[in-house]
This record gives C-alpha cells, sequence and structure tokens, in this order.
C-alpha cells in the first residue's frame, strides 16, 4: 500500500528545480540552524494482568501510539497539497530492553508501512520526510502483553531516541508498570417501579483487579439532559449543563484521598443521588472510579467549570463480599425507561377549484411528557408518510421531505425530523398542491408507519388530508 508521504513526494521536476534553485540562492555562509523536532507519544502504561480478549488470530490494540511534531502546523498550497518541511534521511531507535522478563514486546505496527527492523527488543525505523506540527509524522504503535514471567509491580521503560543530519531531536520515555492499580466499577440497575421524576440513590462501587493497591481515587460522573446531581457533598465538585446544549452533560467529580488494597472492593459511604426530570427517558448515566494520585487531583478539577458541593464529605467503604461477576471495565445505564411521549399527526380539510394550488400543512408535535433522544444513535431521525389526496400535483416540497419513488415505500412521500425531539416540540410540513381534478372528499393522510415504542397515545399517530369535503367545510 503506497503511503500518504510517498504519495506527497511525487512532485514535478519543474517543482523540484524550483525548490533546489531556491536552496543555491542562500548565501553559503548562512547555515541554517538545525530544525527542532520532538518524538511525542504514550507516557505511561499500566499494563494489565487481566487483559481483554481479541479476536482469534489477531493482535491486540497497540497501547502505545508514537510520532514525531516539528515547529507550526501543516498548510495545503494553492493546489490542496501539503509539501514536508525537512527531506532528508533520519532514524529512529526504540530501546524496550528494559522490558526483557516484564512484558511482551510487539513492533509489528512500528513504522507504518515501511516497517521497522527489529532486534531483540530494539526497533530501528528510518523515514525521510518531516512536516509541519503532528498530524503527517506518524510513527506507528507498540502493544505491549504480560507473560507467563510477569509479576504485579514489575516496572520498566522505552526510550525512543532519533538523529538524523539536520535535525535537532528530543527523545521521549514510556513508563511501564505490571499490575499496578486497576478498577472495575459495579454494574447498575434500574430500581423496579422506577419512573421520570424520582431520584434515583445509585449504590456505586468499585472493584481493584490490579496487583497493586495504591492512594488517590476520583469518581467521575456522567448525566444526560434528563439527569442532574445535586450537590450534596463536599469532596465533590459539580459542573451542570448548559440548559442550551441538547447533547450536553451534567458532571461531578468526587475525590478520595483514601488508600485501596489489590484485589478489594469499595462502594461508597452512602448512595449518589441522580435526579430525573419529568420528561427523563432511556436518558444515560455513566460513571467511573479512577486510581489517581492525590497530588495529581487539583489538575482535574481545573478541566471543568466545577463548583464545590456543600454537606459533610462522602467516603469509602470496603465491601468483604463484593462479587466479582457484578463488576466491569464500564458502567452505564439508560433510564428511567417507563415514560411515555405523545407524537402526534395532524393534516387539514380545505377547499380549491380544478387549476387553483393551494398549501396544505401537516403538522407535527410532541405533546410529552418525555422528550425523545435516541441518544445512542445520535440524532438519528425519526420517519412519518404522507398520502396525498388524487386529483392532484405536488408543486412544493417541504424541507425534510422526499419523493418516496422506490418500491417497497408505504406512501406517496417521506419526510424526516432530526432527534432529540423536545417534549413539546412542534413543526409544520407545508406542501403545495395543484387540482388537476375535483374530487370530493378526496383524502390522503399522514402517519407512522409502525407505533413507536414508548408512544403513549396512538390514536393520534395519523392525520387526514382532505380536499372539498362534503358537507360544510
Amino acid at each position: 500500500m503506497t503511503s500518504l508521504a510517498a504519495v506527497r513526494r511525487t512532485i514535478s521536476a519543474f517543482a523540484l528545480a524550483a525548490l533546489a534553485g531556491a536552496a543555491l540562492a542562500v548565501p553559503a555562509s548562512a547555515e541554517e540552524e538545525p530544525l527542532p523536532v520532538s518524538v511525542e507519544g504514550t507516557d505511561s502504561v499500566n499494563l494489565s494482568m487481566h487483559p481483554e480478549p481479541g479476536e482469534p488470530g489477531e493482535p491486540g490494540e497497540p497501547q502505545i501510539e508514537l510520532g514525531l511534531r516539528a515547529p507550526g502546523e501543516p498548510v495545503p498550497d494553492e493546489n490542496g497539497v501539503t509539501y514536508p518541511i525537512h527531506q532528508g534521511e533520519y532514524t529512529v531507535t526504540v530501546d524496550a530492553s528494559s522490558l526483557a522478563g516484564v512484558a511482551a514486546v510487539d513492533f509489528s505496527r512500528l513504522g507504518g508501512w515501511r516497517g521497522c527492523s527489529v532486534e531483540g527488543l530494539v526497533a530501528t525505523c528510518h523515514g525521510y520526510e518531516i512536516y509541519a506540527g503532528r498530524d503527517y509524522n506518524d510513527l506507528g504503535g507498540i502493544r505491549l502483553d504480560v507473560t507467563d514471567e510477569s509479576a504485579a509491580g514489575d516496572f520498566g521503560t522505552i526510550e525512543v531516541t532519533a538523529a538524523g543530519e539536520g535535525l535537532a531531536f528530543t527523545g521521549h520515555t514510556v513508563d511501564v508498570l505490571v499490575g499496578g492499580p486497576e478498577l472495575q466499577m459495579k454494574q447498575l440497575a434500574e430500581p423496579e417501579g422506577f419512573k421520570a421524576g424520582d431520584t434515583f440513590q445509585a449504590p456505586l462501587s468499585f472493584r481493584n483487579v490490579g496487583g497493586l493497591g495504591g492512594k488517590g481515587v476520583v469518581l467521575r460522573m456522567y448525566g444526560s439532559r434528563g439527569l442532574s446531581f445535586p450537590s450534596t457533598y463536599g469532596n465533590c465538585w459539580y459542573d451542570p449543563r448548559d440548559p442550551d446544549e441538547l447533547f450536553g452533560s451534567s458532571q461531578a467529580l468526587c475525590v478520595f484521598d483514601e488508600e485501596f488494597a489489590a484485589e478489594a472492593a469499595y462502594g461508597l459511604s452512602a448512595p449518589f443521588p441522580v435526579e430525573t426530570a419529568g420528561f427523563a427517558l432511556y436518558d444515560v448515566m455513566s460513571y467511573s472510579f479512577s486510581a489517581v494520585p492525590a497530588d495529581q487531583m487539583a489538575d482535574l478539577l481545573a478541566e471543568g467549570d466545577y463548583r464545590a458541593g456543600t454537606g459533610p464529605a462522602l467516603g469509602l467503604v470496603r465491601l468483604p463480599d463484593a462479587d466479582p461477576a457484578d463488576y466491569g471495565r464500564f458502567a452505564e445505564m439508560d433510564f428511567p425507561t417507563k415514560n411515555t411521549f405523545d407524537l402526534d399527526l395532524t393534516g387539514e380539510r380545505l377547499r380549491a377549484r380544478k387549476g387553483e394550488t393551494v398549501s396544505v400543512d401537516v403538522g407535527f408535535a410532541n405533546h410529552g411528557p418525555a422528550w425523545l433522544a435516541l441518544l445512542r444513535s445520535g440524532g438519528e431521525p425519526i420517519a412519518f408518510w404522507v398520502d396525498l389526496p388524487r386529483g392532484t400535483t405536488v408543486t412544493t416540497v417541504p424541507e425534510g421531505c422526499q419523493a418516496a419513488d422506490w418500491e417497497g415505500a408505504e406512501g406517496d412521500y417521506l419526510c424526516r425530523i432530526n432527534t432529540p425531539i423536545l417534549e413539546d416540540a412542534s413543526r409544520t410540513f407545508t406542501f403545495g398542491l395543484r387540482v388537476d381534478e375535483v374530487i370530493r372528499n378526496a383524502t390522503g393522510r399522514a402517519f407512522f408507519a409502525y407505533t413507536m415504542p414508548n408512544e403513549g397515545n396512538p390514536a393520534n399517530d395519523s392525520g387526514d388530508i382532505v380536499l372539498n369535503p362534503r358537507g360544510r367545510h
């Protein structure tokens, strides 16, 4: 496979000559300073003693990604071509010798399409072009795995250095720890009988499956639009959702400067309250515990617009009888599940003479009480169909609708509405119709092809469109 870098090297002879001419125009006495280039990438790896199983026969994903950063940012020319800022051979050496007996090292994804030569636990990679910035200077990844010799507490480093004429490299070190603290979260379930507007007293806990204990734990909470976290605890900080961001989230961060042991489980000294709004439906809540040294906790608080909570501090309590089967790497739940929305489609009744063009409004509304978010699909639209009355020709199609001219279509037009759909949303779809033939009581309709789960009132999921109705209008 031809690399992006190789493609960019295919420059016309004219361009190369121009570049060479420009270089010759520089006085010989004006020697250029070496180009400063730094090796960047993953700083540390906590190598799990319980790795996730991968696909049979497939190597696991690299935990370490490396690349080069040069001054500036890549800027394409008027033809959209981005040129390197340096051309000339350079060598990158990745030395993982100190991991002998600590971990198995896989260099197969290092060096991209060119690969790297490997001798023992040292890989040597060659390059030719360097671009401004970081994006085009990828070095690839390294995969680490525990072996039969690995033991909790084993430690080593990977040293990355580089050299090349006209280049001044800054190297990089990756620290590797085997069996460090590794926290798994207890899986949660919606309480029986729970409904929108209730407060979920979440029994949060973690289990350290790592081979080492530690000191310092951070709890992170996330809740979508229908969820919020009352500022109850003095060692928690709260960042409420911006009300103008439908996909925004409420967040909370709690700090525990406490010790925890290996192969042990801990729960909160009190349940963590999660309030649900009256419109909440399949809102997303997730939480995670992380092992964070106490001296790094202040940095986490600076990442958001957090406000300190009030009240007593929340603590950790060791749980002697925690079932390992109840814990996993991620913990999230979608709730409440029992709320309903009321989607309503309405048509229109009107009279028109032959040859006349009229506007026909199809109304859509959600009467709540719940919103329809479809958060897991990221705004996937819902759709309804429109059949138009006989004897008419469409002159105007509203935005969001299209002619259903494919086999298997269930109506004349298909109209889509993006989600989330708020609990009080409404919208009008206006069709322009020319009356080609006056047919008494010519009837079409707007309708959903099926009743959606959590629809509280299916009776108004369709509305008639009637032209020239019999009797009074």
